[in-house]
């Protein structure tokens, strides 16, 4: 909390500009108006701007593994609220997302999410998760890119994972889409620690799994085979390996 304070004070001149421009973009009658370009470049530069303001230095890498042509699901871990702003900061195409029913009605979530025409799901009801897996199935065949957290929540345990739920993988199956395994690192030091402290998020886009791949595999499957090439790059890269490298 104390770093998104941080990040609205010093940019306090810049705030009501970016929450008009959201706002009417997100309205339905706009929709057609303002294109998914326009309405992503706001995202993309608040994004950069807070992170600067929040003293958060973003790496990415592997963005040349993201598929040339749009259409695809990315699948990364959940560390918690700033995971979605390192994608914005790095994902230079536009995208949607999955979120759980719960934080649907969230200040800035609700103004993002109708922005992006992202899809709320009620995991308690499976007729109303079904829809939503469709919808997104349809719209990824269309051209649409998707992230999709497939733990369900954020693991709240650092750089360790959660299961991954097979459920979370059946709208890449009915859209026959690539999968983009995505390893996020440290995100959860920005927004779920008491700190204002300068510190480094990393983002890993790993390589797409094309539909061939898993195809005939069950959901519990693709859901273990991302968890683990994701755990992997964690692994190679996250703070336990500088720690033993060091020692």
């Amino acid at each position: 909390m104390e770093r998104i304070i941080l990040m609205v004070i010093r940019l306090i001149y810049k705030v009501p500009e970016w929450w008009f421009k959201i706002c009417r973009y997100g309205k339905d009658e706009n929709f057609e108006k303002y294109s998914e370009e326009k309405r992503y470049a706001v995202l993309q530069e608040l994004t950069q701007r807070a992170n600067r303001a929040g003293r958060v230095e973003v790496q990415c890498y592997g963005r040349e593994n993201l598929p040339k042509d749009n259409g695809y699901i990315i699948f990364p871990n959940h560390q918690g609220l700033f995971d979605t702003l390192l994608f914005f900061e790095t994902h230079g195409r536009f995208f949607s997302f999955v979120m759980k029913k719960e934080v649907q009605n969230a200040l800035l979530v609700k103004q993002i999410a109708r922005l992006v025409h992202a899809k709320a799901m009620d995991r308690s009801d499976v007729r109303q998760s079904m829809t939503v897996i469709k919808q997104v199935a349809e719209e990824v065949k269309q051209g649409r890119n998707y992230i999709i957290f497939a733990e369900g929540t954020r693991s709240r345990n650092g750089n360790k994972l959660l299961p991954f739920k097979g459920g979370a993988f059946k709208s890449a199956v009915y859209a026959k889409c690539p999968i983009v395994p995505a390893a996020v690192i440290d995100s959860y030091k920005a927004f779920d620690i008491h700190s204002v402290k300068k510190m480094t998020a990393q983002v890993h886009y790993l390589e797409p799994i094309a539909y061939e791949t898993y195809k005939g595999m069950k959901t519990g499957e693709i859901a273990e085979m991302v968890k683990s090439r994701i755990e992997a790059v964690i692994e190679k890269y996250g703070p336990e390996a500088e720690e033993s490298s060091a020692n």
